[in-house]
């Protein structure tokens, strides 16, 4: 009895084009791996399916939906992250439950459909996104909270979070410093109040079946250019407010280590605060113009270093101040469960030094902005 090769042992259009395009770094295995897709539309549905199941081998390897954006955006194109975008949409039902700041992630994501094009491009795109996903390493998990989980205390957005937007906004977008300083000065006092309420109401809650009040993780985007500096910048936000982060210089981004309420105080600070940098520095380098020097990446660099450099100074100074005794048994207790959390998910961790930091007006400028930024001090308990 002869046995014949069955149609399912011989590799499809999807399979040959991977072995070739997805294994290898050259421009002709990328165009022979799109010749072979372009010329099977029959194949097309496979394509999609596989690309799901790339996106799903992400999220069990740590990854998150705006961090693989991030990324994309950054090594590819902006065909790329629509295609990323509509695949991640795509993936969306038959993935598992997961909490509100992975919904937001998701709702985020670039509405813009890939354009149309020629079957060729269109594959030589998915086949550089496909290639990428699959060399994505293993990232330290994110845990958080379903949106379904009974008995959260609050929204992923609360009201008071709301209101702190909204004024941190109006702070940034006002061309009247005395407005900007009386709105971001109140924007601190709620911050305030609301990592001081969700610290105080976890200590005071003792319902034997409550969720348990644990520190939680956040990846914020640390983008180029001047990256290290914003890093040093969100690393002193984050201390100041009971938070550790990791920066990871590789992926753009920081592991921000702390409980939910003060996590989202660190992100919103941290985001008013590289606005203001940016509108001082701004203002910083029209004024070197008019003095007759060149706009220089090195004074961009040593103002942002500076800025970042003095106002971890103003934050560490407020810190010390603001804590009342009453706090102290609190955060002391919340500081621990914080660093065995950041030691648990980072138990290797190095240290850096800012680098190109050589331009002395530069230093100055960025020096006299953060004096300048709002860092309103802790409204202490009544």
């Amino acid at each position: 009895m002869s046995s014949t090769n069955r149609p399912s042992d011989t590799p499809g259009p999807v399979d040959r084009a991977f072995q070739h395009a997805l294994y290898a770094d050259t421009d002709t295995a990328l165009d022979t791996g799109a010749s072979l897709l372009a010329a099977a539309p029959e194949a097309d549905a496979e394509l999609d399916r596989r690309g799901r199941e790339f996106v799903a081998a992400a999220w069990r390897r740590g990854w998150q939906p705006a961090d693989v954006v991030r990324l994309v955006r950054r090594e590819l194109d902006d065909v790329h992250v629509r295609l990323l975008s509509a695949l991640i949409r795509a993936q969306r039902p038959d993935d598992h439950p997961r909490g509100p700041r992975w919904s937001a992630q998701l709702d985020d994501l670039p509405a813009e459909a890939p354009p149309r094009t020629d079957r060729f491009s269109h594959a030589t795109a998915v086949l550089e996104l496909y290639r990428l996903l699959l060399r994505l390493p293993a990232l330290e998990p994110l845990d958080e909270p379903v949106t379904s989980t009974a008995g959260q205390r609050r929204p992923p957005e609360s009201r008071m979070l709301g209101r702190i937007r909204a004024l941190l906004a109006k702070a940034e977008a006002t061309g009247f410093p005395q407005e900007a300083e009386a709105l971001s000065a109140k924007a601190q006092e709620l911050m305030a109040r609301h990592s001081i309420d969700d610290a105080l109401l976890a200590t005071r809650t003792h319902a034997p079946h409550a969720p348990k009040d644990v520190p939680g993780a956040w990846r914020i985007g640390v983008e180029p250019p001047y990256e290290q500096a914003k890093a040093v910048l969100l690393d002193a936000v984050a201390t100041a407010n009971h938070c550790r982060a990791v920066w990871n210089e590789p992926f753009a981004f920081s592991t921000v280590v702390g409980f939910e309420a003060d996590l989202e105080v660190v992100e919103l600070l941290h985001t008013s605060l590289l606005v203001q940098a940016q509108t001082a520095m701004t203002r910083a380098e029209a004024a070197q113009r008019a003095g007759g020097r060149k706009r220089t990446k090195a004074f961009r660099q040593s103002f942002l270093a500076a800025y970042a450099h003095r106002i971890g100074t103003r934050l560490a100074e407020a810190a010390r101040s603001q804590v009342t005794q009453d706090l102290l048994p609190v955060l002391a207790s919340r500081e621990v469960a914080v660093t065995d959390r950041l030691d648990s998910m980072f138990p290797e961790t190095t240290t850096t030094r800012l680098r190109g930091v050589t331009d002395e007006a530069g230093w100055v400028e960025g020096s006299q902005a953060a004096d300048r930024a709002q860092v309103a001090p802790r409204r202490p308990l009544p």
